[in-house]
């Protein structure tokens, strides 16, 4: 769709919803609509079933962390149109303590999508039928996707084969730093790679036996 196509689906959408959306915009090509969270079922039903939406698939549902914010998260839904050949991105607002309505019962496939997000933000899923943790280990305190999330002082767990059972180990990281300059090695490289000394070595020895 044109630019002007898509203003004008989301000007569809906004009269059609006008007390559950807050506002629609174009940007890069796609249509963005900021919908009331309490409102997400509603929206993502109409979006799903109206004949010049049709948005039948739910592609993914994630979350974003903005912590100078009262509500600091966004949870955003992107859909897709097969018929129409066509994205849509929807986003509600929320904070820690108020749960955004479960999409389960629009799109089925939101339910794994949820898991994740109460596991790595916190946001609370209301009525979903399972949320639990998914991508952590048991007992695993906090959401590692927050802002501000301390990057030490946790454990870890693991099966043991010596001791036969779960143990819980300081989180280490096995690599250590390496800076890298993404520079191409054949353009601009301002040091002489690790064997490189060598091609000169050879090709002194070759003048010198001249």
């Amino acid at each position: 769709m044109t630019d002007k196509a898509l203003k004008s689906l989301g000007e569809h959408i906004a009269t059609s919803l006008e007390n559950e959306v807050i506002s629609t915009s174009v940007a890069f090509g796609e249509l963005t609509v900021v919908a009331r969270a309490e409102h997400v079922q509603k929206v993502l039903t109409f979006l799903r079933d109206d004949q010049e939406c049709m948005f039948k698939q739910l592609i993914d549902l994630c979350g974003a962390d903005y912590p100078e914010r009262t509500r600091r998260f966004d949870v955003v839904y992107h859909l897709l149109s097969v018929q129409l050949n066509q994205r849509i991105r929807v986003k509600v607002e929320t904070d820690a303590d108020t749960p955004v309505p479960s999409a389960i019962d629009v799109f089925p496939a939101a339910g794994w999508f949820e898991r994740e997000a109460w596991d790595m933000y916190g946001i609370f899923f209301a009525d979903h039928p399972d949320l639990r943790r998914m991508l952590t280990d048991y007992g695993f305190q906090g959401h590692p996707l927050r802002k501000d999330f301390p990057l030490t002082g946790f454990v870890e767990c693991r099966y043991s084969e010596e001791e036969k059972r779960i143990v819980y180990e300081p989180v280490k990281l096995k690599q250590e730093f390496r800076n890298f300059d993404f520079m191409s090695p054949w353009e601009s490289a301002k040091y002489v790679l690790p064997g490189d000394e060598k091609a000169d070595d050879a090709a002194e020895s070759k003048e010198g036996a001249k």
